[in-house]
């Protein structure tokens, strides 16, 4: 039997390469940059409880940012910490955290929003969680969480 109007059939993988070929390819989901944390720039601080509290970031020029913090309460600094968000071995944007001029914590981002990230660290006494996002009125928000018990709880 033939078929006249046909193509032979050993060409019908060619044919099915090429139409694949032409087919518009779908994008993935772009994984985030540290770029997306720019928000963070800048200084930023308030006062809770009696203590005052200062923050500041650079700009996130370079794939990294750079943080410090301090804590003063009655006069006197109380606590500070040394902070970078940098891409890890593995790829993944992580806090670095030296409190007091501790050895670094890293907790690696679970979320990035726009003008919202969460890290986490589930095996970190406390926080496991840190949380940073910036209001629709452009004031920071940071909030520190752990499991029950643990620290002094949840902190914003």
């Amino acid at each position: 039997m033939t078929f006249p109007n046909r193509m032979p059939v050993a060409l019908l993988p060619l044919v099915l390469a090429a139409i694949a070929g032409s087919a518009p390819a779908r994008a993935l989901p772009a994984q985030p940059t540290i770029s997306a944390l720019a928000w963070l720039a800048g200084g930023w601080g308030g006062s809770q409880d009696g203590v005052a509290t200062e923050e500041h970031w650079t700009s996130a020029a370079g794939d990294g940012l750079i943080g410090m913090h301090k804590d003063v309460k009655d006069g006197k600094m109380i606590s500070f910490e040394f902070l970078r968000i940098d891409i890890d071995a593995q790829g993944r944007i992580c806090y670095l955290a030296m409190p007091d001029g501790a050895p670094a914590t890293s907790f690696c981002a679970a979320e990035i929003a726009e003008k919202r990230v969460v890290f986490e660290n589930r095996a970190h006494d406390f926080p496991q969680r840190i949380l940073y996002w910036l209001d629709s009125g452009g004031k920071l928000h940071a909030r520190i969480e752990g499991p029950p018990g643990a620290g002094d709880g949840d902190q914003e």
